[in-house]
């Protein structure tokens, strides 16, 4: 089991979530040697555009991009992630599967309604992943993550702190753009706000991150504890 530990974990609503809020940093992390892996909680169903099959494909190419080490799907109902114990259990089970020293999650204040449920659902779900006695399938033991950070979606808010992605904004672009049927307006598409120009939004935003730390782009994050700073946010490799 020590095999899968990773060094961050990120969850998402949906494909596409993760690679939105924080694409940059997981491409920065993973050059440097991080161990990172995605979980999707559902498989998206209810999308406007493309299909469950293909959303796959895109998630796979987008994970490959940004060179993951795992990306699972719990197959949780889109606009169905409402407080219940058997999700929570599933999440913890990831949770404990790769013992993450960091996990990132949507931060709540959005205008999609899964993004900020997705949030709470793992808050609870590292609460009781830690407990001993909570019981998750295969018995695996309890794990205490380190941090829990919020990546933003839609939306422009005040970050507790930015991460320099100058050097990996292309590779966040590249992955977005595996997303084609969500982010690529074709003759058969629903008109959404995904296919007016999103990628182009959310590349002004981190320009405008980078802009206030006086980088080409940053990330922007919240953290609701106090961060102790000196040797480094996410550890040393």
């Amino acid at each position: 089991m020590r095999n899968n530990k990773l060094d961050i974990l990120a969850f998402g609503a949906h494909a596409d979530d993760v690679e939105i809020g924080m694409g940059g940093t997981i491409a920065k992390y993973t050059k440097i040697g991080f161990k990172i892996g995605i979980c999707d909680l559902t498989e998206a169903e209810l999308s406007s555009n493309g299909t469950v099959t293909l959303r796959y494909e895109e998630a796979k190419r987008a994970g490959e991009l940004l060179g993951i080490m795992s990306r699972d799907n719990l197959q949780l109902p889109d606009r169905g992630l409402f407080p219940s114990q058997e999700y929570i259990r599933k999440i913890a089970y990831i949770i404990r599967k790769y013992r993450p020293t960091t996990i990132f999650v949507p931060y709540e204040v959005d205008r999609h309604p899964d993004h900020g449920r997705c949030a709470s659902l793992v808050e609870e779900a590292i609460f009781s992943a830690g407990i001993k006695n909570y019981e998750v399938e295969d018995g695996l033991p309890a794990h205490k993550s380190t941090n829990l950070f919020y990546y933003f979606i839609n939306g422009y808010h005040t970050p507790t702190f930015m991460i320099d992605i100058t050097n990996t904004m292309d590779i966040k672009i590249e992955s977005l753009k595996a997303y084609a049927s969500q982010f690529v307006k074709k003759s058969d598409s629903v008109d959404t706000p995904l296919v007016n120009g999103y990628i182009e939004t959310v590349v002004s935003r981190e320009r405008l991150f980078g802009q206030e730390v006086g980088v080409g782009y940053a990330e922007g994050f919240i953290s609701k504890k106090p961060i102790l700073m000196g040797d480094g946010l996410l550890g040393e490799k």
